[in-house]
């Protein structure tokens, strides 16, 4: 069936929808759009929808970045977009029936436009297909439901924290009891998951004051993992405003307490639907190895799109949960690279550095061009680590935002997995929110430093 006749049958379908959102997603990851009456929706969605080409390079503020050259200079000319297929659905949490529809921009050729961070893993995943690969992905997001009501003195705490009930002490890791007490958010995230196809499978309890994972099954088409995971964030943030609370994707909402990540695990099938990454053997298979040793040799110059935010690199500290050095390791949750064989037709690579505030397409861009690379050059990963004994020839990554930006901004690698342009963008992007950043001065050094210096 085309889409065209599809979206009729939706409409015809679903008589009560008075509304489509229609959006995109920008290089934060955030879906930036409009509000298309019923009566334009199946205009919208079989003749595309014109917005800004500069609409993919703003900051997390939403202000136009003059520097990635989309808008000043330009006269911040329009793109064509177009739905992206299976994104079609209901939008359960909000009071007016709701529809939404993900896009994507194409040049006047048809090809993908090359700010659109979908385009971006588009072009990587052309580059397996070339190589008769396709990855199986899938995403485990991490975030922390918290308290709407907030302050400038009190701006994040655990809900219901105003009758007692919270301490941020608690952790309560895997309680059933926890996930009890809100069940009727689960619930609806459960029902808005299966409304919008989102393969939304195991939640679970994590380690900080409210903080909770959802893992997405996986799936052959990267793509569609990566549109699986901004989708559920979606879903996650629209249904705790429902029920009077808030979700937060921050890597690290709690100084004190976890941080949250998007942990991306992977194999690789070949022309046969075979795991390439199966040994027949006692011994790991090559193509496992050599993966691994591209994740590994790639990982500096990534961080920039794995840690995208200031806030990003308070996770990234030393502990078990937030990798601060490229490692392996097999079944190690310490190694930024955990290799999984425990099932031996499900052996897999779990990628844990990302935070759960990245953009998804840019990250499944970087860590799968790693791993093809490592195939195609046959990289050396080195001895794995046991425990979180990282030895002195293991790299530490970047901790800091002002270096990791200066690496990718350099980064031969990052210029070939994103294209020129891409990397620029992306660079002018995260310069003008680290400006931003600078100018701001905190209230920790206004408490430290203000009469004592």
């Amino acid at each position: 069936m085309d889409f065209a006749t599809y979206a009729q049958d939706f409409l015809r379908d679903n008589p009560d929808i008075e509304v489509l959102e229609a959006f995109v997603i920008d290089v934060n990851g955030v879906p930036r759009g409009k509000w298309i009456p019923r009566e334009r929706a199946l205009d919208v969605l079989t003749k595309g929808m014109a917005i800004p080409r500069s609409v993919y390079a703003l900051d997390c503020w939403g202000r136009d970045v003059n520097a990635a050259g989309l808008a000043e200079g330009t006269g911040d000319p329009d793109g064509l977009c177009f739905p992206v297929p299976g994104t079609l659905s209901r939008v359960d949490w909000l009071e007016r029936p709701t529809a939404q529809v993900m896009l994507g921009m194409r040049n006047g050729d048809g090809s993908g436009y090359f700010a659109d961070p979908r385009q971006v893993l588009a072009n990587v995943l052309k580059r397996f297909a070339e190589a008769k690969l396709t990855p199986v992905v899938a995403t485990e997001l991490e975030f922390y439901l918290i308290d709407p009501v907030r302050n400038a003195l009190d701006p994040v705490r655990p809900p219901h924290s105003r009758e007692g009930r919270w301490h941020a002490s608690q952790t309560q890791v895997l309680s059933i009891s926890e996930l009890q007490d809100l069940e009727h958010v689960f619930m609806d995230v459960a029902r808005a998951a299966r409304a919008q196809g989102v393969p939304a499978d195991t939640v679970l309890r994590e380690n900080g004051p409210g903080q909770y994972e959802i893992n997405l099954n996986h799936v052959p088409d990267a793509l569609q993992a990566a549109d699986f995971a901004v989708l559920l964030k979606r879903i996650v943030k629209g249904v705790a405003r429902k029920h009077d609370l808030d979700a937060t994707f921050m890597a690290k909402p709690y100084g004190l307490q976890a941080g949250s990540g998007m942990h991306v695990h992977f194999s690789v099938l070949d022309e046969h639907g075979r795991n390439i990454y199966v040994s027949e053997t006692d011994k790991p298979a090559d193509t496992l190895m050599h993966s691994v040793g591209g994740l590994l040799a790639s990982m500096g110059e990534s961080m920039a799109i794995f840690a995208p935010h200031a806030n990003s690199y308070r996770r990234l500290r030393p502990s078990e949960h937030a990798p601060t050095y490229a490692s392996w390791g097999f079944d190690n949750r310490s190694a930024a690279v955990r290799v999984i064989t425990s099932s031996r037709p499900a052996t897999r690579i779990e990628h844990r550095v990302a935070g759960a505030d990245t953009n998804p397409y840019l990250v499944l861009a970087m860590i799968l061009n790693g791993a093809l690379t490592g195939m195609k050059e046959k990289h050396n990963p080195g001895g794995a680590i046991t425990g979180d004994d990282h030895a002195i020839n293991h790299e530490p990554l970047p901790t800091n935002w002002d270096y990791a930006l200066q690496r990718f901004a350099k980064s031969s690698f990052a210029y070939a997995t994103l294209s020129p342009e891409y990397r620029a963008l992306y660079t002018a992007c995260k310069q003008q929110e680290l400006s931003e950043f600078s100018l701001r001065v905190t209230d920790v050094e206004y408490d430290a430093y203000i009469r004592t210096v």
